[in-house]
């Protein structure tokens, strides 16, 4: 059997062990616009629903999440990969979307977030009206 070792990460999951994750993990996206909504989707796999905290203010969305240890108090936990403990993201909205009608849902391990573009700036077509020719405006030079 051949066993593959690398002593910067067995030393990384042991400082993890008895002192936590060296940096917060983020809370992986993606976004995008479809049918004048903003869709956002954020990975939060294992997350209890009843932990999301989602706000605005002033243009700020926030999400704030809780994922729990699995693992019981008092048991010798072995290894301990997946990140645990409070995560939060702040997203930037921009004047043109519609904050009053924010729909969430949480499924699979996904928060989707839909946000509909404001209707004063979607994109609309402007038509010319013709003038009826009867008094072309001249130009002199």
């Amino acid at each position: 059997m051949l066993m593959r070792t690398d002593s910067l990460r067995d030393f990384d999951r042991l400082t993890q062990q008895f002192f936590g994750p060296a940096r917060p993990e983020a809370m992986q996206m993606d976004a995008y616009r479809s049918d004048g909504d903003l869709i956002v989707h954020f990975d939060l796999p294992g997350i209890d629903p009843e932990t999301i905290d989602l706000g605005v203010e002033r243009n700020v969305l926030s999400v704030r999440a809780e994922r729990r240890s699995p693992a019981p108090e008092g048991v010798d936990v072995i290894v301990t990969e997946r990140p645990s403990g409070t995560f939060t993201r702040q997203l930037f909205l921009g004047d043109t979307l519609d904050t009053e009608r924010i729909d969430a849902s949480y499924d699979a391990g996904v928060l989707t977030l839909r946000i509909p573009v404001a209707e004063q700036a979607k994109p609309r077509r402007i038509e010319i009206s013709r003038g009826n020719g009867d008094n072309p405006k001249q130009l002199s030079s």
